[in-house]
Parts: C-alpha cells; structure tokens; sequence
C-alpha cells in the first residue's frame, strides 16, 4: 500500500474561545494555563484530523507570552503539522487575540508542540506524513528537524555529538 501524504495546510485547524471572567486573573487578563489548556486542544484536534487516532502531548516548546489578552477578548489559535517523523509529529500553534470593541489583532502567542499517534493498543505508531507547500511551511519543515533533536538532547534521549542538524549552529 502507498504510503499517504497530505499538504500541511490540510492538517490545519482553527478555534476561537472569548475570554470570559472566569478565565481570566486579577488584572482582568486571561491566565496562561487557560491558554496552554486551549493550544493544547487545539494541537491535539489538529493532530486527530491528520491521523484519526488518538494522539498524546509529548513535549511543548518555550511558550512566550507576547501580550496580555484581556477579559472579553476573541482569542483565535492556529494549529498544523510542520512535519511527522518516526512516531511523533511538530505541530505549530500561533495564538491571535481580538479585542472586541476596536476590532484590533494582536498575534499574542506562538508555539510547536509535539505528539504522538498511539494505536488501539496504546503503542506509538508512525503518523501521516504532510509535505510543505508555502514559503513559511518549508521554512518550518526544514527548521524541525534542529528543533527535535534540540527536544532530544534537553530530554537527555540523545547525546549533543549526535545531532548533526545542531552541530553547524555550534561549530
């Protein structure tokens, strides 16, 4: 059987939350864990419609958070596939905020989060793979192979010498 291939921008997904009190803290500012709770299922539906099987968090990637969003703000998270490799996949988050009275966007939030498709048996098993089109999905493809063997090393599962995508940053 051919293996399957889709387009990156066939695994991407879009979902919108507004901020309500109750998400938000003292300064009338959404909390951070909200919004890592809401990349999270994002990432975690976009990596559902590419393999229509039950895939895992395995690691989130520095979340910086880049301006407050406020109560009543339209946040809008962004999720596709960069990029599948043996059993785990690159999925990149972009988080947009809205504020609802002067219609103004605000890119607050960006992220790769990585994980992984797990069989009826709950085992990891290689996902589809997706192959870039646009100018910014080759970029990210090609930059995915650094950032999981940068995971890799942090996580202490390979050793810096064996990391040949790191080496010319280091060298």
């Amino acid at each position: 059987m051919k293996d399957i291939i889709k387009d990156c921008k066939d695994t991407k997904i879009t979902i919108s939350e507004m901020v309500l009190p109750n998400h938000t803290n003292n300064l009338d500012t959404l909390f951070g864990g909200k919004l890592m709770y809401w990349m999270d299922m994002a990432a975690a539906i976009c990596a559902h419609k590419n393999t229509k099987k039950i895939s895992v968090t395995a690691s989130v990637d520095n979340i910086t958070f880049k301006s407050p969003i406020f109560k009543g703000d339209i946040v809008t998270i962004t999720a596709y596939i960069t990029r599948v490799f043996n059993t785990s996949m690159e999925i990149f988050i972009e988080a947009t905020s809205q504020n609802s009275k002067s219609q103004k966007s605000v890119i607050c939030n960006s992220a790769f989060f990585t994980f992984v498709t797990l069989n009826n048996d709950r085992k990891p098993v290689k996902s589809i793979e997706v192959k870039p089109k646009t100018k910014e999905e080759k970029k990210l493809y090609d930059g995915a192979l650094r950032r999981r063997q940068l995971r890799l090393i942090l996580a202490g599962k390979m050793k810096p010498e064996e990391a040949n995508e790191l080496k010319s940053i280091f060298n």
